[in-house]
């Protein structure tokens, strides 16, 4: 698509996924066929929802889920492909990040039932090694070794906008900003040969405000943090985000994490590992690994302040492309 193009359309095109939205913004010449854009694009995350939802009880990975252990499991592609990156996410963090965690998940509430006491002691209590320890995967299937539920919430919708992005790449849109529920991937510039412009939005959960500017390239970027999703048990609000260690939510965490990858999967995955982290381990662990990662703290007055990894999250705006990553 030229970038000197006078006669381009633009689309925002959207639609319903995982609970959310998808959306998808680019421009294409005049007369290119939307409907048959659109359909893909929901097809797609409609297959990433079938493959990996954990409130479908007939999704793969519920049927992964009711496997007995010791049974090897044939699942389709593009779950193999998260799982596979989940366990490395998993050994590369040192367990900060664990797909293996779907009782606890379940038991706090944050899935299709309300919370359970004994669900949670049972979590709270129970002996736990990381999904990496557990799972086989060979070239097709996967074969646990011992009990576990599998949880990808912390990177399927990354992967789901990676899928969009492939799809738009298949009618040969080469430019394009797309997301899931804030997760998001700029590819290419805009028709006026700038990069795309997002903001990264503040930890607050009563308003919507942004707190940084990033300019995007061929990269994507993902925040996990604890003012979106969360409950509230005996008066404290508990963020969705678990703590492996203790199957339970974290108690003490930053605000929220942002970080910059080339695939949003992989950013998904590693800002909830980051939050799992902190600013301390998580940024030391982002420096050794060249992520870029933004930490939003909250002060005993809370106040927000911000710590800074890697090169591209100076004071503002922030302008991030492929080789800035």
């Amino acid at each position: 698509m030229s970038k000197m193009s006078t006669d381009l359309e633009r689309h925002a095109l959207n639609g319903s996924t995982m609970g959310t939205r998808w959306s998808a913004l680019f421009h294409t010449p005049s007369g290119f066929d939307m409907a048959a854009v659109r359909a893909a694009l929901q097809a797609a995350v409609d297959d990433v929802d079938a493959q990996m939802s954990t409130w479908k009880p007939d999704s793969d990975l519920m049927r992964l889920n009711r496997a007995p252990a010791g049974e090897w499991v044939t699942v389709p592609g593009r779950l193999l492909d998260v799982i596979r990156l989940g366990l490395r996410v998993g050994r590369e963090s040192g367990d900060a990040f664990d797909i293996g965690l779907g009782d606890a998940v379940t038991a706090w509430g944050f899935g299709r039932a309300e919370a359970s006491p004994d669900g949670i002691r049972e979590a709270t209590r129970a002996r736990r090694l990381p999904a990496h320890d557990v799972l086989e995967v060979d070239e097709a299937r996967v074969r646990k070794k011992a009990r576990i539920a599998l949880d990808l919430n912390g990177v399927a919708k990354g992967y789901g906008v990676d899928r969009l992005v492939e799809i738009l790449g298949g009618f040969g849109i080469r430019d394009a900003l797309v997301g899931i529920d804030g997760e998001t991937r700029a590819i290419g510039l805009r028709p006026d040969g700038e990069a795309w412009t997002i903001a990264v939005e503040g930890p607050d959960p009563e308003r919507r405000e942004p707190h940084s500017i990033l300019s995007l390239q061929d990269c994507a970027v993902a925040t996990s943090g604890d003012y979106r999703h969360w409950i509230e048990i005996s008066g404290r609000r508990l963020s969705h985000t678990m703590d492996p260690a203790r199957g339970a939510p974290l108690m003490q965490s930053p605000a929220s994490v942002t970080v910059i990858a080339p695939t949003c999967a992989e950013a998904d995955a590693w800002a909830t590992a980051l939050m799992v982290l902190g600013p301390g381990r998580g940024g030391e662990l982002a420096r050794r690994l060249g992520l870029d990662a933004l930490f939003l703290l909250r002060d005993e007055a809370d106040r927000i302040r911000s710590c800074r990894i890697g090169g591209v999250f100076g004071a503002a705006p922030i302008s991030v492309s492929a080789a800035g990553t």
